[in-house]
C-alpha cells in the first residue's frame, strides 16, 4: 500500500525543485518512506512572519537510497 507525506520544505530547496533542478530530498526516515509513496511538499519559511504557506508540490517517489551506505547517515534516506 502506497503512503503520502507531507514534508515541509525551506524555501530555497522548494524553489530548486519546483524550477526542475533538484531531484531528490534527503530525509530522515521517520516515515518508512517506500517507492511509490506520494510526497506533498510544503513551502516552510521559518523566518517569516508566517512561515507555513499553502504552496506545495506533489511527487511520486520513484527510488530510495537508504543509509548507512554512500556516506548517507543510518537512518537516514536520499
Amino acid at each position: 500500500m502506497n503512503n503520502s507525506h507531507n514534508l515541509k520544505t525551506w524555501p530555497v530547496y522548494w524553489n530548486a525543485i519546483g524550477r526542475g533542478d533538484k531531484t531528490f530530498e534527503v530525509r530522515k526516515n521517520d516515515r518508512d518512506f517506500q517507492a511509490g509513496d506520494t510526497v506533498y511538499l510544503e513551502f516552510h519559511d521559518p523566518d517569516a512572519p508566517v512561515p507555513y504557506q499553502t504552496q506545495c508540490i506533489m511527487k511520486l517517489i520513484s527510488y530510495v537510497l537508504h543509509g548507512g551506505q554512500f556516506g548517507i547517515e543510518q537512518g537516514y534516506v536520499v
